[in-house]
């Protein structure tokens, strides 16, 4: 026999390279949950970035921090299909592939003020709007994040109005760190407490993760 598993309504999706996953990833992520009422979120690591310029950390190791990142949060699954596919990973394949999942739910596309920024970019980006709500973090968090995270400083054409309108913003306390900065503080060899969960910190630590060659 079957599981009668309850009926997933309101479905968050947030994707990202967590290299490494922070406090501010894990604030988005609450603040929907409250904010939205959402029943499930599926928090999916990046395979291959089309967007990014820089190497990502490897896969195995961006997947296990995420888990320990979210590990209080039993709304959460941490998806590993992006990791798994072959060839660019593109958002509007993954919410397809959701949305045939779950054919009842309505699908929430949660996203960092960087990810905002480079929407315009976005493959696709008309369908992404047809098929979720986008819901972003405020204006304010994680501004410094803009060239790394959205791997491009080009100047991209604006959302056209319609989109614009369809975009609903997420309150979110200011937290201006990034992935970049946690690099960059621990390739000098700098502490990191307080900007990624604890025990992201000791698997870093642990495995030697960001350290300088």
């Amino acid at each position: 026999m079957g599981l009668n598993l309850p009926i997933v309504t309101r479905l968050g999706v947030f994707g990202g390279a967590f290299d490494p996953p922070h406090l501010a990833h894990v604030a988005l992520v609450e603040a929907a949950i409250a904010q939205l009422q959402l029943e499930q979120v599926r928090v999916l690591p990046t395979g291959q970035a089309w967007h990014k310029t820089r190497h990502l950390s490897d896969a195995a190791h961006r997947l296990a921090m995420t888990r320990m990142a979210y590990q209080h949060l039993p709304q959460v699954v941490v998806d590993e299909r992006e990791i798994r596919r072959a060839g660019p990973s593109y958002t509007v394949d993954t919410l397809h592939e959701l949305q045939a999942e779950f054919p009842q739910a309505q699908l929430y596309l949660l996203l960092g003020d960087d990810q905002r920024r480079s929407l315009p970019s976005w493959h696709q980006i008309e369908e992404i709007g047809r098929i979720a709500i986008i819901c972003a973090a405020g204006r304010d968090m994680a501004v410094r994040a803009w060239n790394e995270e959205s791997g491009t400083s080009q100047a991209v054409a604006p959302l056209s109005d319609t989109m614009q309108a369809r975009i609903q913003t997420l309150e979110m306390p200011l937290m201006p760190h990034s992935a970049t900065d946690i690099r960059e503080l621990l390739a000098k060899e700098q502490a990191i407490s307080g900007l990624v969960p604890p025990a992201v910190e000791r698997y870093i630590h642990e495995h030697h993760l960001y350290r300088p060659l």
